[in-house]
């Protein structure tokens, strides 16, 4: 078992042992750099692992995270964490200079846009300086002493002594920690099998940091990389006990931190392949722009040798200087790329013509708005203009690159990659080396350029995954321009599924409005209606959130499950243990003993009062927290355990548990906010548009596949293309909404003599709603419209309906609380008057193994009844 994994075992079984992370962490770090959750995890393994008394001494551990993920702030947050605990000195050190240039100003320079501490270190009261220091014979025992060199450097120091540069002596008396960046360069020996600790003789990058890690038993080397060779039986043997926290490219992409990448392969001339670069690069900018956004999207030409890229630097700026409309219209019209038409859709719809578009490239992509990056000299004395490319003031859209920005390079605005060579390394199917280095290159600018468009959203991640004709989806890609060779792409797409940053198995779907609706009044002048979400005073605040409130929370105590893993043959030898499950509640538990829950709750320290009265200010005391149903006294917990009747030390391991989930979602409340009452209403055609969809891995009836697919059951199959009342060609929801879809199919003739026109509408995250007491956004699955003449107009019912499967029930309830609360407290709001009477309701969850609520709900708008 790897080291994370006991770590999130400890998380899961015994959270009272799972360490929280210290105020002093986050209120020392940037904070513009808001942790992700993934980091706090980061840190907090490692502080239970650092505090448990089965550390080693000393102490190495690993972390292995995808390029992006933001590793060298959690290097400053553990330098923060450790000074605390009286470390003075950290020695920094990673194979290329380039990255000890880039880590030094992210480190030091205050000034830097990627400063990574705060303006000011306070711990403990005191304040606390950053010091860059060659040696540690005179370091400062009050300040962050930290001295920075490449592994290369540090092994001449020790071997060859020189005045002013570190020596073993250094770390002989003082403890230190070590902090390797592109660790995996460090495993010169235990990569071949070779690590031999008696051998002292042998002088090479391992050994030396191996003679300094261990010349001190109190050292810690922190060890930092995103490519772990753990096919390697020798790296995994080494590693397995020492890998503190594991965040993958694929997870780093399915958490949506990432760009997504496109590739775009013609066959086509280089320069026309660079123009078609440049043109999407302005397109993104202008989208942006369009959007209010500061955003400048860069460029990189990439070339098989030095040599190569220094003609493609000459050729471009010939090429550049003289560039005509004409050839970018030829470009253009050559391509039979949708993407490429979608752009120049674009830029006709703003009356800019291709001169005009071949005047701005000129200016755009000037020689002074172009850097190189060549040879060492350049990539060292430019190291961090490229660093900064992202800045308002860095003039530079395009970049000449060989391989010198493969590894260590923090780049956020680069959405185009053009490599202008057509050779291919693959042997016997699988990745050169080269591939692979392109592969690499291609995460690195696959990072997210993070933006915010509505105040909603999540400025970090992806946010038109399902939204892939939204103009700002181009804005979310990485374009990778090569050549047509579908062999290349084939090894391209085995290195970077490989590495994460692309998913094995993906499907484009594409829900279309049918022609026919689009000539009907409800479509061109009919209205639907949505609330807003708006902040709610501190003063108003009277309950928990009902999406913490309402969770049924599993705890697993002592079970004494256990397995035997035969390491390197995946085969398992499990013991079987008759375990019981219990349910109760907090408000339970705390009427059969109020002093175990109290006890319980004291061990999370978001539940001192005085913090907690920060977030909830009406709050009298903590046992109202406990006992009062708007609160804690409702929430609901699963034991699962050898007692048919928990002990009440399994109930107390139980309330800590929940009470650590519970502190750690009441601690990222920043501001509380509330539905409106009053929906507003906006044109139909403007919320519902035709979509289309990435779906990774659709299979059998799940999300991705038809209605009227052949693995659907025969009773669910329904060719929604033939039926009028549905607005989309298909539905390609989950098993659960494909169950409702047939479900409703039965009711819409018996419908259909109450209505004169009945509409069924898939939600595809185009309509969004706040839950009225808490302000949760909640986006219904489907829309469900309903007309009638009346003597004086129409009626227009628009009911909300969300299927739910057996397993979100429970912990989704605050959302079916939310529909069943429309119909008295929704108040439909018309901006211009006409003769429609309008009125917002909301169904139960329609579930298809118990659907009697739903049944009722159904048969009462059948029949017309309000």
């Amino acid at each position: 078992m790897f080291l994370f994994q006991h770590m999130d075992s400890i998380r899961d079984f015994t959270p009272i042992a799972y360490k929280e992370l210290p105020d002093h962490i986050p209120a020392n770090l940037n904070p513009t750099f808001e942790l992700r959750p993934y980091q706090e995890d980061a840190f907090r393994n490692f502080i239970t692992f650092y505090e448990s008394d089965k550390r080693p001494n000393p102490t190495q551990v690993l972390f292995h995270m995808a390029t992006g993920s933001g590793k060298t702030l959690i290097m400053a947050g553990l330098i923060i964490y450790l000074y605390k605990l009286g470390y003075r000195n950290f020695l920094f050190f990673v194979n290329l200079d380039n990255i000890v240039k880039k880590t030094k100003d992210n480190f030091l320079n205050t000034a830097s846009a990627k400063y990574l501490f705060a303006e000011e270190i306070v711990i403990d009261g005191e304040r606390i300086r950053v010091n860059e220091v060659s040696n540690f014979q005179g370091s400062n025992p009050d300040a962050i002493n930290i001295c920075f060199t490449t592994t290369q450097g540090l092994h001449m120091d020790m071997w060859f002594p020189k005045e002013n540069s570190p020596s073993f002596d250094d770390f002989l008396e003082q403890k230190t920690v070590l902090i390797a960046d592109e660790a995996h360069h460090l495993n010169v020996d235990t990569r071949r099998g070779r690590v031999d600790a008696t051998d002292s003789l042998r002088q090479n990058w391992e050994t030396t940091v191996r003679r300094i890690f261990e010349s001190n038993r109190d050292n810690v080397l922190l060890e930092f990389t995103a490519t772990c060779d753990l096919q390697n039986p020798f790296i995994l043997g080494e590693y397995e006990n020492k890998i503190i926290f594991n965040y993958p490219l694929s997870r780093f992409r399915e958490e949506k931190y990432s760009k997504q990448v496109r590739a775009i392969r013609a066959d086509i001339e280089h320069r026309d392949r660079i123009l078609q670069a440049l043109m999407f690069s302005q397109y993104r900018l202008k989208v942006f722009q369009d959007h209010q956004l500061s955003i400048k999207p860069v460029v990189l030409l990439k070339a098989r040798t030095i040599a190569e890229s220094k003609r493609v630097e000459q050729t471009f700026y010939e090429m550049i200087q003289t560039l005509q409309g004409a050839t970018l219209e030829s470009v253009v019209n050559n391509s039979p790329l949708a993407e490429v038409k979608q752009m120049a859709e674009y830029y006709a719809s703003k009356g800019i013509g291709y001169d005009e578009l071949a005047l701005e490239l000129r200016e755009e992509f000037s020689s002074d708005h172009c850097i190189s990056v060549n040879d060492d000299k350049e990539a060292d004395a430019r190291q961090l203009i490229l660093n900064s490319l992202e800045s308002r003031d860095n003039p530079y859209r395009l970049i000449f690159e060989v391989k010198k920005l493969d590894e260590g390079w923090d780049v956020l605005n680069l959405f185009d990659i053009v490599r202008l060579y057509e050779t291919r390394d693959a042997k016997n199917g699988k990745p050169g080396q080269t591939t692979i280095a392109e592969a690499q290159l291609i995460g690195r600018g696959a990072r997210y350029c993070p933006f915010i468009i509505e105040e909603a959203d999540e400025k970090y991640k992806r946010k038109y995954d399902n939204d892939i004709k939204n103009p700002l989806r181009v804005c979310e890609e990485l374009y990778y321009h090569c050549q047509y060779d579908s062999r290349y792409i084939d090894e391209l797409n085995k290195a970077l599924i490989a590495t994460g940053i692309m998913p094995e198995k993906q499907t484009e779907i594409s829900y279309e409005i049918k022609e026919e609706f689009r000539s009907h009044e409800i479509y061109e002048q009919g209205i639907v209606f949505l609330n807003d979400r708006i902040v709610k005073s501190r003063s108003d605040i009277v309950e928990l959130l009902p999406s913490i409130r309402n969770k049924e929370y599993f705890v697993s105590v002592n079970t004494g499950k256990a397995t035997m893993d035969t390491m390197m043959m995946n085969t398992h030898t499990n013991t079987t243990v008759k375990t019981y499950q219990y349910r109760t509640t907090i408000g339970q538990i705390a009427t059969y003993n109020y002093s175990l829950v109290h006890r319980a709750i004291r061990q999370v320290n978001v539940f001192k009062f005085n913090i907690l009265r920060g977030y909830f200010p009406n709050l009298k005391s903590t046992r109202e927290f406990i006992v009062n149903e708007a609160y804690l006294s409702n929430v609901k917990i699963l034991i699962e355990s050898r007692d048919e009747v928990p002990t009440p030390k399994t109930l107390f391991e139980a309330c800590v548990s929940v009470f650590i989930k519970i502190g750690s979602e009441i601690s990222t409340i920043k501001e509380t906010y509330e539905g409106t009452t009053v929906f507003r209403d906006k044109k139909f055609r403007e919320v519902f548009r035709s979509k289309t969809l990435h779906i990774t891995d659709p299979h059998g009836e799940g999300e991705g596949i038809s209605q009227n697919a052949p693995t659907i059951r025969p009773e669910w199959k329904i060719n929604l293309a033939d039926a009028d009342w549905f607005v989309f060609n298909d539905n390609f929801g989950t098993s659960e909404e494909k169950a409702f879809v047939a479900f409703f199919a039965s009711y819409v003739e018996q419908l259909k003599k109450t209505y004169e026109q009945v509409y069924l509408v898939r939600n595809e995250r185009q309509l969004v709603l706040y839950s009225f007491d808490s302000g949760e956004r909640f986006e219904p699955d489907y829309l469900l419209i309903l007309l009638r003449q009346k003597s004086s107009g129409y009626e227009q019912y628009q009911i909300f309906v969300e299927p739910k499967g057996n397993h979100l029930i429970a912990q989704d309830k605050w959302k079916e609380e939310f529909l069943l609360q429309i119909k008295e407290r929704g108040i439909p709001q018309k901006t211009f008057a006409d003769d429609k009477e309008y009125y917002v309701w909301g169904l139960p969850f329609f579930n298809h193994q118990c659907k009697n609520n739903f049944s009722s709900a159904i048969d009462q708008v059948m029949n017309g009844q309000e």
